[in-house]
């Protein structure tokens, strides 16, 4: 599994692996994808993306995350399980998983077991994202009231996790809820990681880390470095507050756009156009409904994008000094690489993890 070692100092201590008696830290390496649109007829766009999955099993990447979004090309995935079976028929140690199933637009039940299929299909390898979704939009595509969907949500998660721990005790399942009911539901699948998959839950502020943080669960965010800092060391506070072990942390990341190149020129070129069809894509509803988007916001411009800290593209040895910077400065334990987007194509993206998988993290780990 490749990962990086920071010796930058580390917030509060140590965050030190057992296998690590120098203190340095592991930054792990994942992959998270919109599955937004590209160029070409939907069966090959499916299939090269499956492909470049491949490489990333390869070249031992921690995890692969899928967004979930509906109505745009922002979303080629609306069902993050369909596209995920086949993930996990490709490869063999890539951990992968939705971030996130928007649970307000699911029956419970069916997806519990659906969870179920995917986990044992990849003998343990899922990994399961939670939200209600960002988009009051894209909820009311299903004809539900975005101002009732925190409430759906926080049901159905309890649905959802009550239920996988009744499959994996093997005893049927009840539930009375104010939006979901189940009675004496005979589970007769089980997730192979039990009582369920790995948490995941995206983050964009510092004031909502108590629920991850009581439950141990493991978070993302997309935000510039300063303001992930901020939300890693509330989440690093809250843990404490519970008494529980640094060392114990779950993993904790920033996903960032990631191009490289033989050249700066020619990453720089390859970012720039692929970054202005993926940013179409990310407004197109936004604008269409004449909303700003919830909780971030991107510029019109790839090098601008840069400026905040959340994207990369040069060189091997540029992408080096850059990764290790954003996690020393974020002080998060997980870079999470968007190496496929807008109309890139696969030999491009691929391009990307070849050299990053050869040239890059070799030399942050000999570094460190």
């Amino acid at each position: 599994m490749n990962y990086l070692r920071s010796t930058a100092p580390v917030p509060d201590g140590k965050v030190a692996s057992p296998t690590e008696p120098n203190g340095n830290f592991i930054v792990r390496i994942g992959v998270f994808d919109h599955l937004d649109r590209g160029a070409g007829a939907p069966a090959d766009f499916y299939e090269d993306r499956l492909r470049l999955i491949e490489l990333y099993d390869r070249a031992g990447l921690h995890a692969y995350h899928l967004a979930e979004h509906h109505g745009t090309p922002l979303g080629m995935a609306p069902s993050p399980s369909v596209f995920l079976s086949a993930v996990a028929q490709r490869t063999t140690r890539l951990r992968f998983g939705p971030t996130v199933y928007c649970l307000p637009l699911y029956p419970p039940l069916r997806l519990i077991e659906e969870i179920c299929m995917l986990d044992r299909m990849s003998r343990g390898r899922l990994d399961l994202g939670v939200g209600r979704g960002i988009s009051p939009i894209e909820v009311a595509f299903f004809d539900l009231d975005p101002a009732e969907t925190p409430a759906m949500y926080r049901e159905a998660l309890d649905f959802v996790l009550e239920g996988l721990a009744a499959a994996s005790a093997g005893r049927d399942f009840s539930f009375e809820g104010a939006y979901y009911r189940a009675a004496e539901v005979p589970m007769v699948l089980s997730p192979a990681q039990q009582p369920h998959p790995p948490l995941w839950y995206g983050l964009s502020r510092p004031d909502s880390v108590a629920w991850p943080a009581a439950r141990g669960v493991n978070v993302i965010g997309n935000q510039p470095p300063p303001l992930t800092r901020a939300i890693i060391d509330a989440y690093r506070a809250e843990w404490r507050r519970a008494g529980r072990a640094e060392a114990d942390l779950p993993m904790m990341g920033i996903s960032f756009h990631l191009v490289i190149a033989e050249t700066e020129r020619a990453a720089l070129e390859t970012a720039r156009r692929g970054y202005r069809v993926w940013r179409d894509s990310f407004y197109l509803l936004w604008e269409r409904a004449g909303r700003a988007p919830i909780g971030i916001s991107f510029p019109d411009e790839f090098d601008a994008l840069m400026e905040t800290g959340v994207a990369i593209a040069g060189t091997p040895a540029q992408a080096r000094a850059k990764m290790a910077a954003l996690a020393a400065e974020s002080g998060v334990n997980y870079l999470v690489c968007r190496m496929a987007f807008g109309d890139l194509s696969y030999e491009e993206a691929a391009r990307t993890v070849d050299l990053l998988t050869r040239e890059v993290l070799p030399a942050l780990r000999e570094a460190a």
